[in-house]
């Protein structure tokens, strides 16, 4: 029994040391890191585009050219003029820890990445897993052979992470293969070539998308039905199929634009408390996919658009084009980022005249401009409160710092009270067209949005205001319960 039991002991000691040795072999051999997909979740190639292409539209012209000396030249030119923050890049978390005790076993650890050297050198000052990199210059991109070519110049034997079905010339000749974060083609030849490891394996699920896509926001799209019920069309069936196709046809193109301002934002966003958390941001939605998506949507948007009428497709580029003029230039400055929002908002209601061929008062107009106005100045100063409490001072990105926060909220209020007094003369100027069977009875609206727009101003002077008022409105019972109202006594005017 005895020499039993010593026989057992004797096999487990030596299965013991046959995984020590076989784990120090393995941290003998060097570790050779992808950086775009596989360190990190974005790519620096398409983020050094959209940085240029942001301070410059023009900057796509000369990246044809530098294109034509070669793609490593186009990256070298683009890590010249746009400098990509590299210390908040979204990372594949479950990998990062990996590399961690990897390098705390002793391992070397090498960047080996196709972007340009300026990036490399900045990711591996900023961190201490990498022991060096090997990256592209301003003549080689370092891509498929080149870099293997490259790893094997350091070392014969080595180990490999990518996440792309060009990482599998690599893989081949590695003496361990880990599969990160791995695109849809690099799954289906992993079937084929088996991997020794896999990490960040996750697919987007619809409710990133729809999150992505901001549907919630889709109901500011309402907006589009508000001629539709002042004019009393309501009851017509050719109006309101009208207007149905009119709200996607704009959905759609929201949806597309708030893709184009996330991938404008991304450096912004990922130091802001919240917005760090969008897909985009946080590396959920590749740049790639997130661009295909938003032609996708733009281009059955315009569809919609031109099957409707000519002066509503007019009024949608006019939209695309205010919208695409906040996210590259006008969101920077601050006063004309709070107005174009407005505008943006009025331009809705317009929208939904369009499709349905009706005039829209004069009064129903002035009053959108200053209620969305206070309600844009509702945001900025909510985003200054929040950036009060994390104890900064400016707004990245934005032309904001805290000490702004009275002047705002002083033209805020006073928009929200001009606001209820454009909607008083447009509820005399009914009474006198009879327009509304029973006009006066919109007076009941006045008292409640007082309340509301009351409500909004005092959540956002306590700190207790989402920096998106749509969603505070879409959580907050007593904001629903007051458009609400509001929506049922505009409809009881027009039909008693």
């Amino acid at each position: 029994m005895l020499l039993l039991l010593y026989g057992i002991l004797r096999a487990h000691n030596a299965n013991n040391q046959l995984v020590v040795m076989e784990d120090n072999k393995v941290n003998d051999v060097p570790l050779f890191v992808d950086l775009d997909g596989t360190y990190t979740k974005t790519d620096l190639l398409f983020e050094s585009f959209i940085l240029a292409f942001k301070k410059n539209p023009f900057i796509i012209l000369n990246c044809f050219l530098w294109l034509t000396q070669g793609i490593a030249n186009l990256k070298n030119q683009l890590s010249k003029i746009s400098k990509v923050d590299t210390k908040n890049l979204p990372l594949n978390q479950e990998f990062f820890s990996f590399l961690k005790q990897e390098k705390k076993k002793g391992r070397k650890i090498y960047l080996a990445t196709a972007s340009n050297e300026i990036y490399a050198k900045s990711i591996v000052d900023n961190t201490d897993i990498f022991h060096d990199y090997i990256s592209s210059d301003k003549k080689t991109n370092l891509k498929g052979k080149e870099k293997l070519k490259k790893i094997k110049e350091i070392s014969e034997v080595f180990s490999y992470a990518g996440n792309d079905l060009i990482d599998f010339e690599i893989f081949k000749e590695a003496h361990e293969s880990i599969l990160v974060n791995p695109s849809a083609v690099a799954i289906k030849q992993s079937k084929i070539t088996p991997v020794d490891q896999t990490f960040d394996i996750s697919t987007v699920s619809g409710k990133t998308w729809a999150r992505q896509l901001r549907l919630h926001q889709w109901l500011k799209n309402l907006l589009i039905l508000v001629p539709l019920l002042v004019s009393g069309s309501f009851t017509e069936i050719d109006s309101i199929f009208t207007i149905i196709a009119a709200f996607f046809s704009f959905s759609l193109l929201a949806s597309s634009t708030y893709i184009l301002n996330d991938l404008v934002d991304l450096e912004s966003d990922r130091s802001h408390a919240r917005k760090k958390y969008r897909p985009l941001a946080a590396g959920l939605i590749s740049i790639k996919s997130a661009a295909l998506v938003a032609a996708s949507l733009f281009a059955t948007s315009i569809l919609v658009a031109l099957s409707l009428s000519y002066a509503f497709s007019l009024i949608l580029f006019a939209y695309l084009s205010l919208t695409l003029f906040y996210s590259f230039k006008v969101k920077q400055y601050i006063g004309m980022d709070v107005v174009t929002l407005a505008l943006l908002y009025t331009i809705r209601i317009l929208a939904g005249a369009a499709a349905i061929n009706v005039a829209t008062s004069f009064w129903l107009l002035a009053f959108s401009i200053f209620i969305f106005l206070s309600l844009a100045l509702v945001k900025r100063c909510s985003e200054i409160k929040s950036m009060e409490a994390e104890g900064k001072q400016l707004a990245k990105g934005r032309d904001y710092n805290i000490e702004d926060y009275a002047v705002l909220k002083s033209f805020g209020t006073s928009s929200a009270m001009l606001a209820l007094l454009m909607f008083c003369f447009y509820i005399n100027n009914n009474v006198l067209t009879n327009q509304y069977q029973q006009p006066d009875i919109l007076w009941l609206i006045v008292p409640a949005l007082c309340y509301w727009l009351m409500r909004m101003w005092i959540k956002t002077h306590r700190g207790e205001m989402h920096d998106d008022p749509i969603v505070f409105s879409l959580k907050d019972k007593g904001s629903l319960i007051t458009i609400g109202f509001c929506c049922l006594i505009a409809i009881t005017a027009q039909i008693l």
